[in-house]
């Protein structure tokens, strides 16, 4: 990394190129060594964040094909197909997914594949594994193994670090066991447990620097509290898909994407605002819905058999909803190119 900018130390040279937007890193490698060297060092993250340049990516495994996630880009409204995931795990699924240090982690869940002579998932149904890619480097690693194997767990990350909770483990037995990941030091240790299980699965959301863990069909949350101890709450909160959009909540049910204040959150609250109708998802499954930006997201998904359709039909669609714009409306973004189908998992990458 010695003499990147003539005139400039290598220091300074690298914040310049730290500004320079993601999708343009490709080019910009092709210049000279010293400048792919830097582009591909952890050095330019860091850079990144100190000169407030990173970029929000959106990261998307979809079931066809398997194991193939692809990355989108709401600057150039472009997708980037990564390379085949590592695992040797058939069809994976029902994982967890983060974003920690500028790189995607993906960890536990087994084979979605079946056997049709047996109806096994591969006997697979939970796994330890954890994998992480790194954008700049563009190459996947293997991370130290999840002190317990699990399955439709919660998973979030929070002050850079990975929190795992509850889920299914080996034979399909829920567990209560939590853990927590350094990706600094590439280790696991373990939390206390949390304070119930359910037959459900669960899905964890960081909403005012907590975990929120919630229950599949279920309106009892637990949330870990400063002190890592997990307190137990019922806000009432209506069930459907939810993600976070500039530390507010907001839920998709019954047809509306509906709003929670964060100076609201408590005990016995309501979605407070109605923000949209969203008709067309109410013959669409297995789609996943994630906060972007200012915008919400909907990906994929897939629309079954009916009146008018006699087929399963796997859609590659984006759906946009700008929910902080005085009359929001919903638009589309380019189509996944290589992916289509149920979202298996979708993640923002800050990079």
């Amino acid at each position: 990394m010695s003499g990147l900018i003539e005139g400039l130390p290598d220091a300074v040279a690298l914040h310049c190129l730290a500004r320079v937007p993601i999708c343009y890193h490709p080019n910009l490698q092709l210049v000279c060594r010293s400048w792919r060297a830097a582009l591909r060092s952890s050095d330019v993250f860091k850079a990144r964040c100190e000169v407030s340049a990173c970029e929000e990516l959106l990261c998307v495994l979809a079931f066809d094909p398997e194991n193939v996630w692809q990355l989108y880009d709401p600057r150039t409204d472009h997708w980037l197909t990564l390379a085949l995931m590592p695992s040797q795990i058939r069809h994976l699924a029902r994982f967890g997914v983060a974003s920690v240090g500028g790189k995607l982690f993906v960890l536990g869940g087994g084979s979605d594949r079946v056997d049709p002579l047996t109806g096994d998932h591969d006997g697979i149904f939970a796994t330890s594994e954890v994998w992480s890619f790194d954008p700049l480097r563009h190459v996947w690693s293997q991370r130290a193994n999840m002190l317990v194997p699990r399955a439709m767990f919660a998973c979030c990350s929070l002050d850079g670090k990975i929190i795992v909770a509850g889920g299914f483990t080996s034979f399909r037995k829920s567990i209560s066991k939590a853990e927590i990941y350094d990706p600094d030091s590439d280790t696991w240790r373990s939390l206390p447990d949390l304070r119930h299980t359910h037959t459900s699965a669960c899905s964890g959301i960081v909403i005012n620097g907590k975990m929120h863990v919630l229950h599949k069909g279920l309106s009892v949350v637990q949330v870990l509290e400063v002190g890592q101890q997990w307190s137990v709450e019922d806000f009432g909160w209506l069930q459907g898909p939810m993600t976070m959009v500039q530390e507010e909540l907001y839920v998709l049910n019954g047809g509306f994407i509906l709003r929670q204040s964060k100076e609201k959150f408590g005990k016995d609250t309501i979605m407070d605002k109605v923000i949209s109708s969203a008709p067309g998802f109410k013959s669409r499954i297995g789609y996943g819905m994630i906060g972007l930006g200012d915008d919400i997201y909907v990906i994929g998904g897939v629309i079954g058999p009916g009146p008018t359709n006699q087929s399963i039909k796997q859609l590659r669609d984006v759906d946009v909803l700008a929910v902080n714009s005085k009359w929001p409306i919903w638009r589309q973004a380019t189509p996944m190119t290589r992916c289509s189908g149920s979202i298996l998992g979708c993640a923002v990458l800050k990079i």
